[in-house]
């Protein structure tokens, strides 16, 4: 049985890191890589391709697609439809993330 923490009067489960753009972020099984980055008290996950106007999590259950980010290695992945999982690699969308694919 998975390691339960009580937050806040919410039970969560193991803790373990992603890494959004260099940095380590705590992040609980279970979530979301959007609700990581939220709890994180960030909300930039892309900066649009033709004028870099910054988007973040809008409708929350993959409809509009504002939530794209590059997710290990991978351009265009919906942050609020994709699970955390440890060491996960996360990076700002720019545009339509073609610059980050290796």
């Amino acid at each position: 049985m998975a390691e339960l923490r009580l937050v806040n009067g919410v039970r969560r489960g193991k803790t373990f890191d992603i890494i959004l753009d260099g940095q380590a972020l705590l992040a609980y099984e279970g979530e979301t890589v959007a609700a990581v980055i939220l709890a994180s008290g960030r909300r930039l996950l892309r900066l649009t391709r033709k004028r870099g106007e910054p988007r973040s999590v809008f409708c929350n259950i993959g409809v509009c697609y504002e939530c794209r980010m590059v997710i290990d290695g991978s351009p265009n992945v919906r942050a609020c439809q994709t699970r955390a999982s440890p060491g996960m690699v996360v990076n700002t969308q720019h545009g339509l993330g073609e610059d980050d694919i290796a």
